[in-house]
């Protein structure tokens, strides 16, 4: 009986070890056949960049980006994370141009903090925009105003938002990489990603129409057309009471569309985020918030 059973346990290891070998040299062969070549500097150029991972060049994160930068189908500046020197580095390991990407920042499409907009309720619950989106749309009479309770400048990992006294998120251009967490992040979508070349700008989203969109906020859009008749052809259309700018025909844009807006909803803004109103639009000298 003995005999029998070493037997059994010879054979079982022989057999487990013919198997090992086995698998091992399919795993040699299929490894040989199946290798793909990996350019090394792919290596080289990721340890130069950011690795935020932030998917603001398009690629899902710097490795991917890496490889296009490679392959020559995307360009250094493309990366907004990476410092001018970082770039300017990447470019002379690869041996060619940073190339010339127009800066894309996060843009906020209202301007009601709470010295011109008014509340309709108070509340007091989770400090999160989207929290209090989920009560009735939240406290502000402008249904589709910026609540102001700084979701986006929470998510924001590069610094580039600040909420100012009035509750109203302010974007750093120098520090936006174009990221999208605060348009992600934002439950009244009020965020977008733009050119620093749309210098035209409706800082508002309110549908209603003249004195009901003033009553709930002093700088609401009120759909009175004057920017539409004052900018070139086509450049600027009503719909809901709003107006949009057309940014295919950006080139056509001038201050002159903002200069007969009373409200200043409409205002044009330079690269570094500096904001020109109209010659007619209303001054706002109050500091306190709005009563109820």
């Amino acid at each position: 009986m003995p005999d029998i059973d070493l037997i059994s346990i010879s054979v079982t290891v022989l057999f487990m070890l013919g198997l090992g070998v086995t698998l091992s040299v399919v795993l040699a062969i299929a490894n040989k056949r199946l290798w793909v070549y990996e350019d090394p500097r792919i290596d080289e150029v990721e340890d130069l960049l950011p690795k935020t991972n932030c998917g603001a060049c398009g690629s899902a994160g710097c490795r991917p980006f890496a490889e296009l930068l490679i392959a020559g189908e995307i360009s250094p500046a493309n990366c907004t994370v990476s410092s001018a020197e970082n770039i300017e580095e990447i470019a002379e390991y690869l041996g060619v141009e940073t190339g010339d990407v127009v800066k894309r920042v996060a843009r906020l499409a209202c301007a009601g903090g709470s010295h011109v907009a008014r509340l309709r309720a108070h509340y007091d619950g989770l400090d999160s925009c989207r929290a209090a989106a989920l009560i009735g749309g939240g406290p502000k009479s402008c249904v589709w105003g910026c609540i102001g309770l700084g979701d986006c400048e929470d998510v924001c990992d590069h610094n580039a938002i600040k909420l100012n006294k009035h509750g109203l998120p302010i974007v750093n251009n120098d520090n936006c990489t174009a990221c999208e967490d605060c348009v992600d992040i934002c439950p009244k979508n009020l965020f977008s990603i733009q050119p620093v070349t749309n210098q035209l700008w409706v800082a508002c989203k309110n549908q209603l129409k003249d004195e009901e969109a003033e009553a709930v906020c002093e700088v609401a859009c009120t759909g009175c057309e004057k920017c539409s008749v004052d900018a070139a052809p086509g450049l600027i259309q009503i719909s809901k009471n709003l107006a949009q700018v057309d940014y295919s025909r950006n080139h056509l844009a001038s201050m002159d569309a903002i200069q007969r807006c009373a409200t200043g909803a409409i205002v044009w803004m330079d690269k570094d985020n500096n904001i020109t109103k109209g010659k007619q639009a209303k001054v706002i000298i109050r500091e306190e918030p709005l009563p109820f």
